[in-house]
């Protein structure tokens, strides 16, 4: 009789495919499921790994396969349905399926070092995993329903917005375009409700950690007798853990999370929402690089369930789709709350009003006059710091960081500097390094600068600044918003931390401070993240019966990005954008794929990519470009370059990339390589 054979997958970057291992006599290979979590040894070390498979041969001789250690069997099996997603994102964003599966379980699910045998041959036990199924048993969820009473009324759109959803029984992927403050959120709760009454499950993605709470109270709200699981990595391991389990085993009913959600198992999903679904921040940019918009889309199908993208500025991905009649839209022209309306939006000419501080004249006077309404204001600028860059006013030194590409930004408050992308600091100098001149000045305004100058102006208003800085201590920004809904702040100073889901019922202005750099990028996707970026921000204006207004300050106020803005055109703006990039060749007309190299010198990674170039130059259908330095060529002290592939066919594409991972993997190089497909930026 053969010895069975399991096929495990491992966390094991860059290495593909499966690993091959013994299971010991004495344990049964038919309850050894696929989605069965095993330890096994790998190298020196005892591993978790997911059983894929099962065969009775081996590439290798069965001899020199390693045995099982153990079969654990103290959680559910991951579902076929959880295991078949993971091999699509897998064969899609060409990652070896070891490194999908185990990093989309929480901590404690794939850490070995965690179980224990407490007798000789008995079983494998966690600590920590039995002390959470404890917790699990003693979490009841009632019989699904909603709290009517907390229901608003809803307007003719959002009721034809429901209708529609509940109408749809299978598979069908619905554009939920609204205007800021539309009510998006209270379709996305009447859809909700509607999956539960069917007693199914809910899963719901938004795009940033920090709207992760406010949206889990609505919810809560509305809900008071669901278990809802809240997923996102600012969690400690068992509170994720348990809401993993509680999604896994069916008794959380809504399951709300981040991009890393969408790999959560949900057995009765009947619904998924993807909220702000243009925005970055779903597209993972290490290790896999997916994008959790289009696996939500790609699960919704193989679910046959419906789902659901919201925003009030659609990517322009999706908004092709839905002229060429692959998702249906279901628009909401009209703000929620009768009284309000959108924001009037203005633009300040910097050739006309000069700039004192970073903040012009007729900004400063919308502001002093909205402190003596009593409402409430926002100060919008995406750079935080003090300033971008410390310089010397003698020899024209910067504060550049020694391991990347970029300046690093003085933080005035703690007086140090920091690089935002490889994280480095020091002490600010006390004269320049270069010549020894003392007189180190700042050069552009941050969030912290303009937050100085705004106290000096107004010493009565209260002001808060609120980005990744004035935020690094848990729960500071739940705090902060909080400190902001109840009326504590009349200024906000802030990043893009403040631009899109927080529903400010007092705040009357939204001023804009610089934001004509984006204009200018080598980016072709910039226009459409400011365009969205502050039309997300100007809807913070004006949410109840308030009237909002928007300033801009801008040295190009007849840029046509600008003069749409002014109109809350979106359909206008993206069909023009949608021309340049289909007479461009660009996506989403075409489809891309970006092979990144690091190394210790910029020629090493340009000559590893030159090679990748000439042995798969021939592809058919593939257009690849010549490498090329990448834009920040260097960043955390290594050398970096980039080489592009592009194809008006998907399939082809895909089959191009399959080739070049098996180029790849047969390189024997230091160099360090990774391959994006769909990649955002290039």
């Amino acid at each position: 009789m053969s010895t069975p054979i399991l096929r495990v997958a491992l966390d094991a970057p860059l290495l593909p495919g499966w690993f091959d291992y013994r299971l010991p006599a004495g344990i049964d290979a038919a309850a050894v499921a696929p989605g069965t979590r095993v330890l096994v040894p790998w190298g020196r070390r005892t591993v978790i790994g997911i059983v894929v498979g099962s065969a009775t041969e081996s590439a290798l001789p069965l001899a020199k396969l390693k045995p099982v250690i153990a079969v654990l069997d103290d959680v559910p099996v991951l579902p076929a349905s959880w295991l078949a997603l993971g091999q699509f994102a897998a064969q899609y964003y060409q990652r070896p399926l070891g490194e999908v599966l185990l990093p989309a379980l929480p901590t404690l699910l794939r850490r070995a070092s965690g179980y224990k045998q407490a007798e000789p041959n008995g079983p494998w036990r966690s600590a920590s995993i039995k002390g959470l199924l404890k917790r699990l048993t003693q979490t009841a969820s009632n019989p699904p329903g909603a709290d009517a009473s907390a229901a608003p009324a809803l307007n003719v759109e959002q009721a034809e917005a429901v209708e529609a959803l509940a109408r749809q029984s299978g598979f069908q992927t619905f554009l939920l375009h609204g205007v800021t403050g539309s009510g998006k959120t209270e379709v996305y709760l009447h859809a909700v409700a509607a999956v539960l009454a069917r007693g199914q499950q809910a899963l719901i993605l938004v795009p940033e950690i920090n709207l992760t709470p406010q949206l889990l109270h609505v919810f809560q709200q509305r809900f008071p007798d669901i278990v809802i699981a809240s997923l996102h990595s600012h969690l400690a391991d068992g509170e994720r853990a348990l809401a993993w389990l509680q999604a896994q085993t069916g008794q959380a009913r809504i399951v709300l999370g981040t991009r890393l959600a969408i790999f959560t198992p949900v057995p009765q999903l009947g619904l998924i929402v993807v909220d702000e679904e243009h925005d970055p921040s779903f597209k993972q940019q290490e290790g896999l690089r997916y994008s959790a918009r289009d696996l939500a889309v790609y699960r919704a199908h193989q679910e046959n369930i419906p789902v659901v993208l919201g925003s009030a500025t659609p990517s322009l991905e999706s908004w092709l789709q839905v002229e060429r009649g692959k998702y249906r839209r279901l628009a909401l022209t009209q703000r929620a709350v009768a009284a309000a309306n959108l924001p009037a939006i203005r633009m300040i000419d910097m050739q006309r009003h000069k700039a004192n501080h970073g903040l012009t004249e007729p900004v400063l006077g919308a502001l002093k006059q909205t402190l003596e309404r009593g409402e409430q204001a926002l100060v919008f600028l995406n750079r935080r710091g003090y300033a971008p860059v410390l310089s010397c006013t003698s020899c024209g030194w910067v504060s550049s960081c020694k391991a990347c590409s970029a300046f690093m930004v003085w933080h005035k408050l703690d007086g140090r500097l920091r690089c935002h992308h490889c994280s480095a600091e020091h002490a600010v100098p006390r004269h320049c390094p270069a010549c020894g001149n003392v007189d180190l000045a700042p050069l552009g305004r941050g969030t912290q600068r303009i937050e100085e100058h705004l106290q000096t102006l107004f010493p009565q208003a209260r002001i808060s600044r609120v980005d990744r800085d004035s935020t690094r201590r848990k729960h500071s920004v739940q705090e902060l918003l909080a400190q902001a809904h109840a009326g504590e702040i009349d200024i906000l100073v802030g990043t893009q931390m403040l631009a899109k889901g927080h529903d400010f019922q007092r705040l009357s202005l939204v001023a804009v401070v610089n934001p004509d750099t984006a204009l200018f990028s080598q980016d072709y996707r910039a226009a459409e993240r400011l365009f969205a970026q502050l039309m997300q921000v100007a809807g913070r204006a004006g949410r109840a019966a308030t009237a909002g207004q928007v300033l801009l300050q801008t040295r190009y106020p007849q840029h046509p990005l600008y003069q749409a803005l002014t109109t809350h055109d979106y359909a206008k703006f993206a069909q023009q954008l949608l021309q340049e990039r289909q007479q461009a060749g660009w996506p989403p007309y075409a489809h891309q794929a970006v092979l990144r190299a690091e190394a210790a010198t910029l020629e090493a990674a340009l000559n590893f990519l030159q090679q990748a170039q000439a042995a798969l130059n021939d592809l058919p259908g593939i257009l690849v470009y010549d490498s090329v330095p990448m834009r920040m060529a260097r960043l955390a002290g290594q050398e970096r370059a980039q080489l592009l592939f592009e194809s008006t066919s998907r399939p082809a594409l895909q089959q191009a990339l399959t080739q070049a991972n098996t180029w790849l993997h047969a390189q024997k190089t230091r160099v360090r390589w990774s391959l994006e497909v769909d990649p955002q930026e290039i």
